[in-house]
């Protein structure tokens, strides 16, 4: 390094270094000090706090009144929701009945930038963490109060997850559709493919997983005569992968890694249940299938309708195998050999039509096809139906399904496809599916087996259903070893109850109308604390020393005879001034002058008391006990609201 350079440097060392010495100094000094004047404050401030007079005085039992109000709307009100639900209180089995308890959850819909993307991101932050907790805090009721035998989910588990790009795989809106969105999704789409690629659809993964799958936290035992507990979430709707002609195989690989296959057959509680990816079926009766080739979405659906009935029957056996003590286990010697004259005799074979076959349940996120203007019953929430016909003899429209598509949805599935999936599956007793958001309940056609299906309500508080819920499904099939019915068995294995969640719009009502009440009541003792004497919850002022603020000025001697012969005559005048201006000056005789400060007294002299009874009423003590009180309320508040959200 030059000498130049080398000076240049040994400068600025020595510069920082000084100002760091100076900081130091700084630091350990009037830093320090103020620090410590800071903290002895604090300190004498929660010392004058911690008396008894003020922990138990008003401004705090309305705080107390206030966690209370905050516990039963954030924790209690779940539970006593969910209590009102109890299986004995509305299942109606036969004596000595051990039915499987199964709960269908329809569209948890967790929010995301997709949701609303003109929202700045504060304002959704606080939206998520709200209707995160109470998904959450639903969920937890609903297993520990009604301890579920087995958990479905109907589609929709994100709000935008077909949206979040893929890391493998070729992700593009197919060109048939880009044009169909939204004014607002097009302005945004760009974005969300450049900020939100794979690894914000794992965050998005993984915090429903903080909020449901935990599905042992009301203990992993089952009920009496039950195989187990079992939870599956695999089924898709059209926010998972998109719909029909618009689904993308990357995005549905991607959630079937994660979630499972979204056709698949389950056996519980002596039923079948049947879930189908409606979503990527409905490809195959597009408008784009003639113009292009959609197979690899629809096909995977169509291979797995055809073997249904099999898998059926396969799994039917194995089940009355487990129950009556025959002996399936694979139990093969470790060796190599031909797979043509290899013993295959112990793997489970289709035993062909006319076997046992349990009575079915399918799921599917789409609802079936039904004729416009359908009813959906009584417990249609967001619609209800009317009491009287149109006034031109129409059908009412309000308590039904609307059948219209849009970019990436369909109320309900093509005739042909609803029609498909039902034969295809076989003694199908109930449908049951999701997508619409409110409850929905009717008996299809002939053309569909004349089979009852239920639009399960969604359990999210954010998707325009005041009063989310969930659906129980009671059932109850004892069989012989052929699958037979036997003696006493209900002719109906199926029964269902709509359990409703807390309405979170009655919820913050009740939190305005208590807020309103709160600003009155303080309101009232402020006005009262002046005039009844009471005591003020507002500390007083401290000063630095126990005497009023006094002062005292020169004054001038007054003017006596003896002066004014001292001065010679005439000399009183200038004394005296004009109109006596000098007449003040100081005397020995007088003492010095005490002057009280004018704030303790009014225009006429008197006394400025604030809280004698009866006396001068003063709006400034008011208002600082108003102030004082209604801060204090509300912040103990906020923070316990805090508290509660943050731990769940």
């Amino acid at each position: 390094m030059p000498p130049s350079d080398l000076s240049v440097a040994e400068e600025i060392y020595r510069g920082v270094a000084a100002l760091l010495r100076l900081l130091l100094k700084w630091i350990r000094g009037p830093a320090m000090h103020k620090v410590a004047v800071l903290v002895a404050k604090v300190l004498h401030q929660i010392k004058r706090n911690l008396t008894a007079r003020r922990l138990l005085s008003f401004p705090h039992l309305l705080a107390f009144l206030w966690m209370i109000l905050l516990l039963w709307g954030e924790r209690w009100i779940y539970a006593n929701h969910v209590n009102v639900c109890d299986w004995r209180s509305w299942e109606k089995w036969p004596k000595g009945a051990t039915p499987h308890h199964l709960v269908l959850i329809a569209d948890p819909q967790i929010l995301d930038p997709h949701t609303n993307p003109d929202w700045p991101w504060a304002e959704l932050a606080v939206v998520v963490a709200v209707t995160d907790r109470y998904l959450k805090q639903s969920y937890d009721a609903l297993l520990h109060k009604l301890h579920p035998d087995s958990l479905f989910f109907l589609g929709d588990m994100l709000e935008g997850g077909r949206e979040w790009k893929t890391r493998q795989g070729n992700f593009v809106d197919p060109k048939w559709g880009s044009r169909s969105r939204t004014a607002k999704e097009q302005r945004w789409v760009k974005t969300w493919h450049r900020n939100y690629g794979d690894e914000f659809w794992l965050e998005e993964y993984q915090r429903f997983g903080n909020i449901f799958f935990d599905w042992n936290v009301a203990g992993s035992k089952p009920g009496p005569w039950q195989r187990g507990r079992k939870f599956v979430a695999s089924l898709p709707g059209n926010h998972d992968l998109g719909f029909g002609a618009m689904v993308q195989e990357s995005v549905r690989d991607r959630y079937q890694a994660y979630f499972g296959e979204g056709n698949r057959v389950d056996v519980v509680g002596n039923h079948t249940i049947v879930s189908v990816d409606a979503v990527s079926l409905s490809a195959g009766t597009s408008e784009q299938k003639g113009k292009h080739d959609l197979s690899a979405i629809y096909k995977p659906v169509h291979e797995f309708l055809d073997g249904v009935q099999s898998t059926k029957r396969k799994m039917a056996k194995k089940e009355l195998n487990f129950w009556y003590g025959v002996d399936m286990g694979p139990k093969f010697k470790h060796h190599v050999e031909d797979l043509d004259h290899a013993d295959l005799t112990r793997w489970s074979r289709d035993p062909g039509p006319g076997a046992a076959d349990f009575p079915t349940l399918l799921l599917t996120h789409v609802p079936l096809y039904r004729p416009p203007g359908t009813p959906c019953g009584p417990q249609r929430e967001h619609w209800p139906p009317k009491n009287k016909p149109n006034p031109d003899g129409s059908l009412d429209t309000s308590n039904s399904i609307s059948v219209v598509a849009g970019y990436q949805y369909q109320n309900v599935l093509s005739e042909e496809d609803s029609v498909k999936l039902v034969k295809s599956v076989g003694n199908v007793v109930n449908v049951f599916s999701g997508d619409d958001h409110d409850y929905c309940e009717l008996v299809h056609s002939e053309a569909k087996d004349s089979v009852r299906e239920i639009t399960v309500k969604t359990m999210s508080m954010s998707q325009g259903v005041p009063t989310p819920g969930f659906l129980m499904v009671s059932l109850y099939n004892p069989i012989d070893k052929d699958g037979k019915p036997l003696p006493g068995a209900p002719e109906q294995t199926v029964q269902t109850h709509l359990c409703l969640l807390p309405n979170q719009l009655v919820k913050y009502m009740n939190y305005i109308a208590f807020t309103l009440f709160s600003l009155i009541i303080l309101a009232v003792r402020a006005f009262f604390v002046p005039v009844l004497n009471l005591t003020p919850f507002a500390l007083p002022p401290e000063r630095r020393n126990a005497f009023l603020p006094v002062y005292k000025e020169k004054v001038e001697p007054p003017i006596t005879p003896s002066s004014s012969s001292s001065n010679g005559g005439g000399s009183s005048m200038r004394w005296a001034g004009k109109k006596g201006k000098h007449r003040h000056r100081w005397s020995m005789a007088d003492g010095p002058r005490i002057k009280i400060n004018q704030d303790y007294y009014d225009g006429g002299k008197a006394w400025k008391t604030t809280t004698g009874r009866g006396e001068r009423f003063s709006v400034k003590v008011m208002v600082a006990e108003m102030w004082t009180t209604a801060w204090r309320v509300t912040w103990i508040a906020v923070l316990f609201w805090i508290y509660l959200i943050r731990n769940g």
